[in-house]
């Protein structure tokens, strides 16, 4: 019994909440940036996305098991693609085009995420803050687990918007970035996609990327709060 209860005593309860809180957050994530993507290729003109069932905002639909279990141990998973035909897209007359505005979808709409979960951040911990300064309530109210969550959510969008955008395929930031490359340097680049993923982990193992992403996410993060927070403040003095 003693044994039993020094086991339960060792676990750190407020980790096992923030690996619960990051798994919501992520497959929030995952859901809306894989379905715009396929939505994005749907009003393009490209139904292959819509006929897979990937405008949705189901899980299943999207998650790859063991690139979320990636996500939520290590921070670096990766979701099932959406697979697009760009020359079905008869709404644009560049193939490529196409393909970068159906790759630019999916970090927008994380960008869209992150101004709407840092909005609620700052409403709810603004709420929280001026009802525990006045000891309404204590500082393990839901309301402070609540902003908590939203907070995750606000730092993982920006952060899936930042790294999406690097020019490595198979990120979208490579399908963007082909636009400006003339055809046969772009067949030259996608032949390389499927070794993508191993450079991608060996930059990241070798932290060559770990400033520029720091500088990128951290000055993306100031923006959005700078943005949203006087707002957020606004509508609190409300309640």
């Amino acid at each position: 019994m003693n044994a039993l209860q020094n086991w339960f005593s060792g676990i750190n309860l407020d980790r096992i909440l923030e690996w619960l809180m990051f798994a919501a957050a992520a497959l929030i994530a995952i859901c809306v940036h894989e379905s715009s993507h396929a939505l994005s290729a749907y009003w393009l003109g490209d139904d292959t996305g819509k006929r897979m069932g990937r405008i949705s905002l189901n899980p299943l639909h999207h998650l790859d098991p063991i690139g979320f279990l990636m996500m939520v141990v290590a921070h670096f998973g990766w979701a099932k693609p959406v697979m697009v035909n760009p020359y079905r897209m008869k709404k644009v007359k560049n193939p490529k085009l196409g393909m970068a505005l159906t790759s630019l979808a999916g970090p927008v709409s994380n960008v869209l995420l992150a101004l709407l979960f840092g909005f609620l951040a700052e409403l709810v911990y603004t709420i929280y803050r001026d009802l525990a300064l006045a000891g309404t309530i204590g500082p393990d109210n839901f309301r402070y687990y609540l902003a908590r969550f939203f907070y995750v959510c606000f730092v993982l969008n920006v952060s899936l918007a930042v790294f999406n955008l690097i020019p490595v395929p198979p990120l979208d930031g490579s399908k963007i970035f082909a636009i400006i490359l003339p055809d046969a340097a772009y067949a030259h680049l996608m032949r390389y996609e499927r070794y993508g993923m191993f450079i991608l982990m060996g930059l990241l193992f070798l932290g060559v990327l770990n400033q520029p992403l720091s500088f990128l996410v951290g000055g993306l993060s100031d923006g959005i709060l700078k943005l949203v927070t006087p707002a957020a403040e606004g509508l609190a003095a409300l309640f």
